[in-house]
């Protein structure tokens, strides 16, 4: 694990060294109670709700501003809470930054409709809050995912509480302390800590009015299960098994570039990873040679060693089950052309590192094409044309993300309309933003998280009538 437990606190490892990076008191079932009712008595009389747009605007700017003054301190503590570059930590602590930002203008400026009439009266809509929003978040990217939800739970006008992985649960409190010092009211935000066990009781707990959950396909569908029992909505942005592609006339050092950053970045620990290489089957050989030499260049180092590219696994058990994967995919008749262990040396020996890996020789439907590692490990498959490719892609479960690596504008476009994907990247990939609508087709989730939509997710539509009628309304028309 990378946390350990003691009867009341999660102990994080830092899986670089396995040193403790800190540690954070457990959420009792009973202390739930105590949680939600806070939350819901918050949502009631705070006020936070009631504010004019602009005010709730200036807190979550200021928020934004706490982010940005204590960025190191962020991105070193989320460096050692899940082994991430450093400077892929800062990356992520502007993000966060900025969806504090964006969320705050969209807060401000966001409009409702004047619906069409059909009678005496006008009619418009208007936007409200759920109540007690609960934001379930994974452990590979935890300062990013967690303001993806918080950001725009809050900007809506919703009390929120935030449970985060086990295996990286630092960063939430950071978090919750920042808002309340920006003038979040007390128990808006609130933070639940725990394994499974607290997830599922703040699921089921009927105080709670929205689930808002990003992980595994199999815990969301328990959770939408769950949730569709209670008549709440769930969003829900699950795994992937992203196919990322290279056609004959792609430009080959980008598109060789791409491959290796879509699916080595992050060590693969990414629900967008291009975790399947489709290449052209006349460029096959060539494409896939250069992948591989690639892979064994990548700097595989300690999170904060100068040059670094992969750091370690976020945890140690997560390693364990990347290589089991592997080694499923060695059984099937897989060739793992790079990679495939754990490096050698004094310097790997205390983390949970694994190198780059590239698997090819297995059919699209081997359980190996078809399951995720999120580990650093890419499957490489020939295809023969644009049918055989579609069939292919489209052949898996997930539907999340994909990549597209031609010059062909109109081959772009009909690849790109043709696969099951809620992002689709034409000669670049993994390009993500607060900005933009984000969720996936099929196994892959339900409902988009960021951009305008990212915080209508978080409301309800209420419509509205205003007679303008002269006479009585009559029993019959």
């Amino acid at each position: 694990m990378n946390t350990h437990t003691t009867p009341d606190m999660l102990v994080s490892i830092d899986p670089s060294n396995g040193e403790e990076a800190g540690r954070v008191p457990i959420t009792t079932i009973d202390e739930l109670d105590a949680v939600v009712a806070r939350a819901r008595h918050a949502y009631r009389t705070s006020g936070w709700k009631d504010l004019l747009p602009h005010s709730r605007s200036a807190v979550l700017r200021a928020i934004a501003d706490g982010l940005e003054a204590e960025k190191e301190a962020l991105a070193t503590l989320q460096m050692r809470d899940n082994g991430k570059p450093l400077s892929e930590c800062r990356s992520m602590v502007d993000y966060a930054v900025g969806a504090f930002h964006y969320y705050a203008s969209v807060c401000e400026t966001l409009e409702t409709d004047v619906t069409p009439r059909r009678g005496d009266y006008v009619s418009l809509t208007v936007l409200e809050p759920h109540g007690v929003v609960a934001a379930i978040t994974p452990w590979n990217s935890p300062i990013m995912n967690d303001t993806t939800k918080v950001a725009p739970a809050l900007a809506a006008g919703n009390a929120v509480i935030l449970k985060p992985s086990e295996d990286s649960p630092l960063l939430a409190p950071e978090l919750l302390r920042i808002a309340l010092a920006a003038g979040l009211p007390r128990d808006m935000l609130q933070v639940v800590q725990g394994r499974g066990a607290i997830g599922a009781a703040l699921v089921s707990h009927p105080g709670v009015r929205m689930i808002s959950f990003t992980g595994g396909t199999s815990t969301g569908r328990a959770i939408g299960s769950m949730a569709g029992s209670r008549l709440i909505p769930a969003a829900l942005e699950l795994g992937g098994k992203s196919p990322h592609i290279v056609f004959a006339d792609a430009d080959r050092k980008h598109a060789v570039a791409a491959v290796a950053a879509g699916i080595f970045g992050s060590s693969g620990q990414s629900c967008v990873a291009g975790s399947r290489l489709f290449i052209e089957e006349n460029i096959y050989d060539e494409v896939l040679a250069q992948v591989v030499e690639r892979a064994r260049r990548i700097v595989v180092a300690a999170p904060d060693a100068p040059g670094v590219e992969v750091g370690p696994l976020a945890s140690f058990h997560h390693r364990d089950r990347v290589h089991a994967f592997v080694e499923r995919a060695r059984a099937e008749g897989g060739r793992v052309l790079c990679g495939g262990r754990a490096p050698e040396g004094e310097q790997y020996a205390k983390g949970a590192y694994y190198l780059p890996t590239v698997i090819d020789g297995l059919p699209a439907d081997s359980r190996t094409c078809q399951q995720e590692a999120f580990g650093p490990v890419l499957v490489a498959i020939p295809f023969r044309d644009e049918a055989d490719l579609i069939e292919k892609a489209n052949g898996t479960p997930f539907g999340l993300a994909c990549g597209i690596w031609t010059e062909n504008f109109k081959k772009a476009w009909r690849i790109g309309r043709a696969l099951d994907a809620g992002s689709v990247w034409v000669n670049t990939y993994k390009q993500s933003v607060t900005t933009t609508p984000f969720g996936g087709f099929k196994d892959s989730g339900l409902g988009r998280e960021k951009g305008i939509d990212g915080l209508r997710l978080y409301c309800q539509v209420k419509s509205m009538f205003f007679g303008l009628h002269e006479k009585p309304l009559p029993i019959a028309k």
